[in-house]
């Protein structure tokens, strides 16, 4: 009696292993971006491009992005800023090693849970004593800007507070705020299911022309002679 007791508890508990097993995987897989997604390919551009050799200026674009919308932005200020006149090097945060060689900082991040990325934030601490000598400026690529209230504009510039409070040295001459892209294809399951709990809406919403005014605005401050 003693042995098949254990049996039949051995057996249980092989089985509670088994469909534990299952049970994780398909969670698991529930968080992880489908295999099936049709989503747009995800791009973090990087380039550089030449200006006027006029003008003595080389300007960094560094941004943090984590669907490559905010990159597709940090892209467009770039070109419009050699545009005016401007040498600019448009690279990702992780990738712009050497900052010294600039004569101006252009930083911009994504807005991900109401937060500047980590990897953004990390670049101005790292470079923090460099920044403090060149004009720098911030931007934010932000959903809730989908809806460009005053209100929604007030909200995503709070965001910035955190990071201009533990890096208090490095004070941007210029802030701008953009609506975002999004694609829900590029979500995992949780996170698609709490931006669609918070009613954030699929699509791109970036306003190409405030972008371009923005940049094109920013060369009074980054090129010497242009306003």
């Amino acid at each position: 009696m003693g042995t098949e007791d254990g049996e039949k508890k051995m057996n249980r508990r092989d089985f509670l292993l088994i469909t534990g097993g299952i049970i994780s995987a398909l969670s698991l897989a529930d968080l992880l971006p489908s295999a099936t997604s049709h989503a747009a390919a995800i791009e973090f551009p990087e380039s550089k491009c030449e200006g006027n050799s006029m003008v003595n200026k080389r300007i960094l674009v560094a941004y943090a992005s984590k669907y490559g919308s905010t990159g597709g932005i940090a892209e467009t200020i770039g070109k419009e800023l050699c545009r005016e006149g401007a040498t600019v090097d448009i690279l990702q945060v992780k990738n712009a090693i050497d900052v010294n060689s600039y004569q101006g900082v252009i930083i911009g991040s994504a807005v991900y849970m109401g937060k500047w990325l980590p990897d953004a934030t990390d670049f101005v601490k790292t470079n923090c004593e460099m920044l403090q000598r060149v004009p720098v400026a911030y931007f934010m690529a932000c959903m809730t800007l989908h809806n460009p209230t005053e209100e929604n504009r007030r909200t995503v510039l709070a965001y910035l507070n955190p990071v201009l409070k533990a890096i208090p040295d490095v004070k941007p001459v210029k802030i701008g705020t953009f609506a975002g892209a999004l694609d829900y294809n590029n979500l995992s399951w949780l996170n698609k299911k709490i931006l669609k709990s918070k009613g954030t809406p699929e699509g791109d919403f970036r306003d190409w022309k405030a972008i371009h005014a923005w940049a094109k605005g920013s060369a009074g401050v980054f090129i010497p002679g242009e306003k």
